[in-house]
């Protein structure tokens, strides 16, 4: 393979996993504020 195809490659394949964490970490604080949203709700309705 050449050089250039290779670096390429793997420069994708780093983006790919940067890009799968990212979109893991604003799934966990979309959950952790609907938790909190649904605390507050319950909360209020007591």
């Amino acid at each position: 393979m050449k050089p250039i195809r290779l670096l390429t490659l793997a420069t994708l394949v780093l983006l790919g996993l940067t890009a799968c964490n990212t979109i893991s970490g604003i799934g966990k604080d979309v959950k952790k504020a609907g938790e909190v949203v649904t605390r507050e709700a319950e909360e209020a309705r007591n």
